[in-house]
């Protein structure tokens, strides 16, 4: 399914608010545990199309949704992982976090979170493929659940701020919906492709 249906379904008048909004909300929380659904480009699609929407209130639902989503998500994982670092043999999902951290990533993770502590994890929810790392950083710095859960709330609130103005001024910018959304997801991929290009720029004018 699209990125446009799905937000389509979250946001249509004619669609039963008790469908779309959890179709959202599992789809969140599946993208925060395994990286095969774009989230950050699906609430943007949805503020986009919400953008356009009658009822004001359609902008609240898709923030509160993809914020609780993202909050639950994230617990669901570092629990998943804490569980993998008491047990003798690791688990999958330790190992599906670690393979998502490359070393220079996680030793830049552990140092910022030395030096910033909990405001880290902010930072890490709104840099692309920033995330794992500092989350790997916490689980490593044996972190309980709750400390990582204090810190990782306004991480998710701000994230969800942040893709959901990405769509409305993608809505803001074309009279048709589906034009709005087009515009949310192209900026959404083009944030999260910038840092990826510019590491490897800056490989390529490095000396040597």
């Amino acid at each position: 399914m699209s990125l446009l249906a799905i937000a389509e379904s979250v946001t249509s008048d004619s669609t039963p608010q008790a469908v779309g909004y959890p179709s959202l909300f599992l789809l969140v929380v599946l993208g925060a545990l395994v990286p095969v659904v774009p989230t950050g480009a699906l609430v943007s699609s949805a503020a986009a199309l919400a953008f356009h929407q009658s009822a004001p209130q359609s902008q609240l639902y898709v923030f509160a949704v993809a914020a609780l989503a993202a909050f639950i998500g994230d617990t669901i994982l570092y629990w998943l992982g804490a569980r993998g670092m008491r047990s003798k043999n690791g688990s999958r999902w330790l190992k599906a976090i670690r393979d998502r951290a490359p070393q220079e990533r996680l030793e830049q993770a552990q140092s910022k979170l030395h030096e910033h502590n909990v405001s880290v994890l902010v930072l890490s929810r709104l840099v692309p493929a920033g995330r794992i790392p500092v989350m790997l950083a916490c689980l490593l710095a044996k972190w309980p659940l709750r400390r990582f859960a204090r810190g990782n709330l306004p991480a998710c609130l701000a994230w969800a701020v942040t893709y959901q103005l990405i769509g409305i001024l993608g809505g803001s910018l074309f009279p048709e919906p589906w034009e709005g959304v087009a515009a949310a997801i192209g900026l959404t991929l083009l944030i999260s492709a910038a840092p990826m290009l510019w590491r490897r720029v800056r490989a390529r004018l490095s000396p040597g």
